[in-house]
């Protein structure tokens, strides 16, 4: 099976972040439930609960939303909140993004069809690199 890209596109932002693993670590240890609640979706949740190692992709969940947000140039805030960005894993468990209602429009008005987004970690950092894409 050939898996393809869609052809052309027009890059419309960029965004990267990274983190220390620890920080979230330290984060969820000290306010548990109502951080998880506040910044990840249930989706999110569910998912990084299942892993031995929760920290390590919650973290890499919290630099993709902190790269998305900076696609946007707006950061996490009035346009953008943590749960607007939900990161998921499509069939060949790549990272993809489910934007919410406000982040589809705010997506739309700055002429972006598609937000693709890598993610990376190691036990110390967690990072993620992700585009605003416009596709013809």
């Amino acid at each position: 099976m050939s898996i393809i890209l869609p052809p052309g596109g027009i890059l419309i932002g960029l965004g990267c972040d990274l983190i220390e693993t620890e920080r979230i670590g330290k984060v969820l240890a000290k306010h548990g439930e109502r951080f998880l609640k506040r910044v990840f979706t249930e989706e999110e949740q569910a998912y990084c609960n299942s892993l031995k190692y929760p920290h390590k992709h919650y973290a890499a969940r919290w630099a993709a939303k902190e790269a998305v947000s900076k696609c946007f140039t707006t950061g996490i805030g009035e346009h953008l909140h943590w749960t607007s960005i939900s990161v998921y894993h499509g069939s060949r468990k790549e990272p993809l993004v489910r934007l919410d209602d406000k982040a589809t429009a705010l997506l739309h008005e700055v002429g972006a069809t598609h937000v693709w987004l890598t993610l990376s970690h190691i036990d110390s950092h967690a990072m993620a690199v992700a585009a605003l894409v416009k596709h013809q």
